[in-house]
């Protein structure tokens, strides 16, 4: 999840952008998003009561850089590759960000609700994923359904509304009236960002809700564009607090920013992050310990280093988070990062007849292969299922 920050992302230059009528940046993002996918698989499979979250984390982020470690391993010229947004393993009320340090000994319980987000880079072309899953056997019930159905299906009509022509704030009014319909709260702070070649966080944004801090820009999609869309419900007030910002762990170069540091842990973890992290998120948990918690704060007092908190809902509050890479192609939109969820029986059922109707829209666009045909086309397996069943209490397939 990406909290706001007001970085611009032009400072690459005049360069001509790279986008999706390239071919070749395609198959960057379907790679990066085959490798994320099964990243997040590899984890829900370590996901036990008992296991330490920072050893799951840390399986998550070896697997991304071993995999993308294989590939354009023989071009001419150097090719980034690796972890685009580091795993996170928030748990229950806790919203997100959480990747602990590796003293940390926070184990997970039966009946845990894990909140899992990731993401992979190849030539800084990003696919993020974000899941939902509760620690028990059998379909997941009540409130804590109610919370993941509100995510899944306030995702399924994102997916349908990010389309050229539509603006930003018809997503966020949709998405919220998703999660009125199971009496759930869309989280406020989180930011569904466009994304572009080494830029996690462009400009273009859509809100997850619209209240009078928070304002971004008007802005309507367009073809070739990228999205993370980022969804988190709660049945909770969704105003999420910090409670001690020294759970936070994950930081990201704010590249327009400049200070000469005074402490000598500073300048040292400084010199670190910018040799190894200096555009994507990364976690301090790759630092030496030490000397980073010392050295962090004083980057983060300067705003060389965007920090991306841990954030709580109540305890008690049940928190879902659904988070998906989309490619606006001229064909329709490709979501690129899923993973199928858990039978879910919630409380609610949707009747709102604009809900159904948003669910009815069609993925893809119909003059390529027959509209909404959305399985059977290469890397499309494992796509969310529109979502009418899953509301009523079926498994997703």
């Amino acid at each position: 999840m990406n909290v706001k920050s007001d970085m611009s992302d032009d400072e690459r230059g005049e360069e001509k952008e790279l986008d999706l009528s390239s071919s070749e940046v395609v198959t960057k993002y379907k790679s990066a998003a085959e490798i994320v996918n099964k990243a997040l698989q590899l984890v829900l499979s370590e996901c036990k009561p008992n296991t330490k979250i920072v050893d799951i984390c840390e399986k998550g982020d070896s697997y991304i850089r071993e995999q993308t470690g294989n590939m354009y391993k023989n071009v001419k010229k150097k090719i980034e590759r690796g972890v685009a947004f580091p795993t996170c393993l928030s748990v229950n009320n806790t919203v997100c960000h959480f990747s602990p340090l590796a003293s940390d000994e926070t184990v997970l319980k039966e009946g845990d609700i894990l909140k899992i987000d990731m993401g992979c880079h190849i030539d800084g072309f990003i696919a993020v994923v974000g899941h939902t899953h509760v620690l028990q056997q059998g379909p997941v019930t009540g409130r804590a359904a109610d919370a993941i159905a509100a995510a899944n299906t306030a995702a399924e009509v994102a997916l349908r509304l990010v389309r050229p022509g539509k603006k930003n704030q018809d997503v966020t009014e949709a998405i919220q009236k998703v999660a009125a319909a199971y009496d759930c709260k869309i989280v406020e702070g989180v930011l569904s960002h466009q994304l572009k070649q080494f830029v996690i966080d462009g400009n273009k944004v859509v809100l997850s809700v619209a209240n009078p801090d928070t304002r971004v820009d008007d802005a309507e999609f367009e073809e070739n564009e990228v999205y993370a869309i980022d969804i988190v419900a709660s049945t909770g007030d969704g105003k999420p607090k910090l409670l001690d910002e020294k759970q936070t762990t994950i930081y990201k170069r704010a590249v327009d920013k400049n200070y000469h540091l005074k402490m000598k842990a500073s300048r040292f973890i400084f010199s670190e992050i910018n040799q190894k992290y200096p555009i994507m998120p990364f976690s301090a948990r790759a630092l030496e310990e030490k000397r980073a918690r010392l050295g962090l704060v004083e980057c983060v007092n300067h705003e060389l280093l965007q920090p991306y908190p841990v954030l709580h809902e109540k305890p008690g509050d049940f928190v879902a988070h659904i988070k998906f890479t989309v490619l606006l192609m001229p064909n329709g939109s490709d979501r690129i990062t899923s993973h199928t969820l858990q039978e879910l029986q919630p409380s609610k059922t949707v009747d709102d007849p604009e809900i159904k109707a948003w669910l009815a829209l069609a993925v893809k666009s119909k003059k390529k292969g027959g509209g909404k045909k959305k399985k059977g086309k290469k890397g499309e397996g494992d796509e969310a299922v529109a979502m009418d069943e899953t509301t009523n209490g079926g498994a997703q397939g």
